[in-house]
């Protein structure tokens, strides 16, 4: 198994982040390599909340199917995706602090073929930086939806 854990600081209370992390239709306005978001039930929050996400890189489409399985508003949530040989399971913890909050991604990959078990290790940095530029982009997003509800 591979594990990363990326947290940063934000300027915004924690329920205008867990909005961004968890509000699943909202997802391609906070990062712009996601370019669809399809649901594969009625339901489009909480927990039970299964999608396909479409994203974006280097000119290449990747669509991934996620299910929300943990759900703790101004919390938590956990999204589950079993894709390319790896179970990704990712948390994203919200803590406040002072005006403001911490939010802390970490994310597990559980390979099950052999070639994953053998890359995800060497690709642990690449991964790090993924979730450093999502925590940069919920930063970005909730710090203005604050800001504008401060106006």
């Amino acid at each position: 198994m591979t594990r990363v854990s990326v947290e940063g600081t934000i300027a915004a209370p924690p329920r205008i982040v867990f909005r961004a992390v968890s509000d699943v239709e909202n997802l391609p306005a906070i990062d712009d390599a996601i370019v669809e978001i399809e649901f594969l039930t009625e339901q489009r929050s909480g927990e039970g909340t299964r999608f396909r996400e479409t994203r974006s890189f280097k000119g290449r489409s990747m669509v991934t199917e996620l299910d929300v399985t943990e759900w703790v508003a101004d919390e938590r949530v956990r999204m589950v995706a079993d894709s390319h040989g790896t179970v990704w399971d990712t948390v994203f913890r919200i803590r406040p602090q002072g005006d403001g909050c911490i939010l802390e991604i970490e994310m597990d990959a559980r390979p099950h073929r052999l070639m994953p078990r053998l890359t995800n290790p060497l690709m642990k940095g690449f991964f790090r930086r993924g979730i450093a530029g999502h925590v940069d982009k919920v930063r970005a997003y909730s710090e203005s939806v604050a800001a504008s509800a401060r106006a």
